[in-house]
């Protein structure tokens, strides 16, 4: 069973990381094995409700030095439409999107920058302020 590695940011700052292999955007919940916790530990059940958003991350730490380029590398082909999202938190996010639509409650987002420590992030409609497919 293939296991994602994540790092769930709630609404009002509340972090999760761990690994999760039942997340779907149809279900209000999902399991999360903590980073901390020996594989075989019990998971805890979370709920989509209040989550800003899903991030599968290449590596819980990421580089906190890095700062995310917020444009697309022209040589790179694009996959999808390009996407804008702007946060309640103030957080800025732009990449693109195959599955985004107005009346879903969430959507898939790739970075558009390659060197982001996000694979790929599920976003809750509910948590942004403002998404413009550019």
């Amino acid at each position: 069973m293939l296991k994602n590695k994540i790092v769930l940011h709630y609404e009002g700052g509340k972090l999760y990381k761990g690994v999760t292999c039942n997340f779907s955007p149809n279900k209000d919940t999902f399991h999360l094995v903590l980073m901390t916790d020996p594989p075989d530990s019990k998971p805890l059940e979370l709920t989509i409700t209040g989550l800003k958003g899903l991030f599968y991350v290449k590596d819980y730490f990421g580089k906190p030095d890095y700062h995310e380029k917020k444009e697309f590398n022209p040589s790179i082909p694009v996959v999808g439409r390009k996407i804008k999202i702007l946060f309640k938190d103030g957080e800025l996010m732009v990449g693109t999107t195959v599955g985004y639509q107005k009346d879903r409650p969430g959507f898939f987002v790739v970075p558009a920058d390659p060197d982001s420590n996000n694979e790929r992030c599920f976003v809750l409609s509910s948590a942004t302020l403002e998404i413009t497919l550019i």
